[in-house]
């Protein structure tokens, strides 16, 4: 009876033993993939973050979506390149809707403020001048959106629009004379018209003679950059791949 229960006690001693054995090869075990996942997490950052670079929006309707024609000619993506050239650090974010009208706009501007941009490149207004639409819901929603952009922090250059002249010349001098009016009571830096230079001219205008072509888009970015220029801060490092954004639609 002794000798059996002496058994007993060896055999469940191993068991015991081989118990704990095990625990402690699964805990190390778990502690090595744990400590290997961690040092490859580790490895695969970057030794520095990319810089954040501030954002010009350009905040439009199709003549800012580059309707017609590809993204890389539309004038955002232009805009990119010509700063890019000069040495300007900055990112330009596409927030261009074909068919936005200013109440369109209005309701996307805390959507584009998400971004942080640092300049603003308004350009709304057409669509609803040719839609005939009253020009005092026009100037109202403008003024709401230059609030909105302004309590941002962000600075605003605001692009001119004019219009076909059969509408009426009552209807073109209110809608025309909105934009300086504007520009002046909110001390915004104004394009007087947005296509100057391309709107008469068939050759920078697509067949429906309203969106610029790629090279339309060219002289729209000289007038842009002439006024944009100015807002500009430039330091001593080189672009390295600045691509032009695209917000979500």
């Amino acid at each position: 009876m002794l000798l059996y229960c002496t058994i007993l006690e060896r055999r469940a001693k191993l068991r015991r033993t081989a118990l704990t054995s095990t625990v402690i090869l699964s805990l190390s075990l778990t502690m090595i993939g744990v400590d290997a996942h961690l040092h490859l997490a580790c490895a695969d950052l970057p030794s520095t973050l990319p810089e954040a670079l501030p954002q010009i929006v350009a905040f439009g309707d199709s003549l800012t979506a580059g309707l017609g024609v590809s993204a890389n000619d539309a004038y955002p993506a232009q805009l990119q390149r010509r700063l890019d050239g000069l040495g300007f650090r900055y990112r330009v974010i596409n927030a261009g809707v074909s068919g936005e009208t200013t109440a369109g706009g209005l309701r996307r501007v805390p959507w584009v403020l998400k971004n942080k941009p640092e300049i603003v490149i308004l350009e709304l207004g057409a669509n609803d001048g040719l839609r005939g639409l009253r020009l005092e819901e026009t100037r109202a929603n403008l003024e709401a959106i230059i609030q909105q952009v302004q309590r941002s922090g962000a600075r605003i250059i605001l692009a001119g629009m004019k219009l076909p002249p059969n509408y009426g010349k009552d209807y073109i001098a209110g809608f025309e004379r909105m934009f300086p009016e504007l520009a002046e009571r909110h001390h915004l830096l104004l394009i007087p018209f947005f296509l100057e230079g391309v709107a008469a001219s068939g050759a920078l205008n697509q067949a429906d003679g309203i969106h610029p072509t790629a090279e339309g888009y060219e002289r729209v970015v000289e007038g842009v950059f002439q006024k944009l220029r100015p807002l500009l801060k430039k330091d001593s490092h080189t672009p390295q791949d600045n691509k032009p954004g695209l917000l979500p639609r």
